[in-house]
């Protein structure tokens, strides 16, 4: 590919501190998953952050510590990356899919409550693509029916709502550190919360059940979500250039929209006035009668030309392993989607070519 659909931003001390990593002897634990910790509880203000080994563990992890299991339904959005519902599937728990808005492409409180009943267990609203859902709004509905939201962050890693981080509102959020993220370990996830309590039993969820390195006495039946030393290493590195980082990000988000948003049959993803995000992925919702080949031969079309590009997520109700089930905005969602290359070094030179290679597409 001339232009990739993602390419990491490093900048830093990432090989030094990964080499330090390695003659320290402590590859696994050791004192970089420790500071990677310590600069989120401080940056993102809450008392605890466990660095897990990817962003589906985190999941699991608060899964684990709500105490989530056979039966229980959890709320999800029906369009968003499906691991928060495939985690339910894997712990026999059952995914309750909301349709999202049209235009921001997020859950809303609205078609949540539609969803609830005496078994919903917890919600699960997904910041897609660095957007971030009302969560005023969420909570709201869910402090009224005494229902734990767990906030899914991953994309969406410093977006905030209103002025305050996603991830921040509710009694728990998840993060992802893929290689793909703005901030990345290669794989890697982050689970942060106040609860005390909450945070000990995910502790030892996340380390086989033990309350304590070098001791065997099992307290619960926990399982191995820990985040390596040389991953935490690399982590470090990055956020001490976070800064650069997020203003690459939010660069290229604005070269996109001034190259797109006044373009007949491309809609880009809409953020309400209170967001301020940090893109993940910039996508755009193709119009069928503008792109009557269809999106995913504008992506075959894009790949010829060099550019690599990602389809939207697949919508729940179009997956055969969930139980039947329609929701007609996450459906066309799912079909006219196009996300499109986004990561700090690309170019404005390069985001024209894009956008205009795009445009050409039009028939």
């Amino acid at each position: 590919m001339k232009i990739p659909y993602a390419i990491p931003a490093f900048g830093g001390n990432e090989g030094k501190y990964i080499i330090n990593a390695l003659k320290s002897t402590w590859i696994s634990g050791g004192e970089y998953v420790n500071k990677l910790e310590e600069w989120f509880t401080k940056t993102l203000q809450r008392k605890h952050a466990l660095a897990v080994s990817n962003g589906t563990a985190a999941l699991h992890l608060v899964y684990l510590g709500l105490g989530i299991k056979t039966g229980n339904e959890v709320i999800v959005p029906g369009f968003a990356f499906m691991a928060a519902a495939n985690v339910l599937v894997n712990i026999n728990a059952i995914p309750i899919f909301a349709d999202v808005d049209s235009d921001t492409w997020c859950i809303t409180a609205e078609s949540i409550e539609s969803k609830i009943t005496k078994k919903t267990k917890a919600i699960v609203p997904i910041h897609t693509y660095g957007n971030v859902c009302d969560m005023d709004k969420i909570m709201e509905l869910a402090t009224s029916n005494s229902i734990p939201v767990i906030e899914d962050g991953a994309e969406a890693l410093f977006s905030t709502y209103k002025g305050k981080y996603c991830g921040t509102f509710a009694e728990l959020g998840i993060f992802s550190m893929h290689a793909t993220k703005t901030i990345t370990t290669g794989e890697g996830g982050l689970v942060i919360c106040d609860d005390d309590k909450l945070a000990e039993l995910m502790s030892m969820y996340r380390n086989h059940g033990l309350p304590k390195r070098g001791c065997y006495n099992h307290v619960v039946a926990g399982l191995n979500f820990r985040l390596s030393n040389i991953q935490a290493a690399l982590g470090c590195a990055q956020v001490e250039n976070v800064e650069n980082i997020i203003a690459g990000r939010q660069r290229v988000f604005e070269v996109y929209k001034n190259h797109l948003e006044k373009q007949d049959g491309i809609r880009l993803q809409y953020y309400k006035p209170e967001v301020e995000p940090v893109v993940w992925a910039v996508a755009v919702k193709l119009d069928d009668r503008a792109f009557p080949q269809g999106r995913d031969s504008v992506v075959t079309q894009l790949k010829e030309l060099g550019i690599e590009t990602r389809p939207g997520f697949v919508a729940s109700s179009l997956l055969g392993y969930f139980s039947p089930h329609h929701l007609p905005i996450s459906e066309s969602l799912s079909n006219s989607v196009i996300s499109l290359p986004t990561y700090p070094s690309l170019s404005n030179d390069d985001i024209s070519l894009i956008c205009e290679s795009l445009i050409h597409e039009k028939k």
